[in-house]
């Protein structure tokens, strides 16, 4: 298996506490071997107005060098959609978990490859599809 793909950790960040925006991320980072392209490691919260370009060129920059968008749905997002739809037209396996009984827009449903209820379901589907 081949742990050595990128996977993107998209979830929201602004107008989240500390613990939504990295808790998940950093449990992520803790049980999948290969890289991981973090956004919080350029927290702009607080600063989004004055870093509007920056924040949306980085991000799409990750993207690109991302193999997998692995998405916390745990609360809309208008940067996370946008992130998705990016990756999705770009070929990227984009995989959301969200807490069963989550209600998803069929246009997240559309653009997403899998929609799991853990990250250890995730990243075993990750794990499956580059087998």
């Amino acid at each position: 298996m081949s742990q050595r793909k990128t996977i993107y950790l998209c979830g929201p960040i602004n107008g989240c506490t500390d613990e939504e925006c990295t808790d998940w991320r950093e449990f992520v980072k803790g049980i999948w071997s290969g890289p991981t392209l973090d956004p919080m490691r350029r927290d702009y919260r607080g600063k989004e107005d004055d870093s509007v370009k920056e924040i949306v060129e980085l991000d799409k920059i990750d993207v690109i060098n991302s193999d997998v968008i692995m998405v916390n749905y745990d609360k809309p997002s208008v940067g996370t959609s946008m992130e998705i739809l990016y990756a999705f037209e770009r070929g990227k396996l984009v995989v959301v978990v969200a807490k069963d009984g989550t209600r998803i827009s069929p246009w997240m449903r559309y653009h997403s490859h899998a929609v799991l209820n853990s990250f250890e379901d995730a990243i075993a589907h990750v794990a499956r599809f580059y087998a």
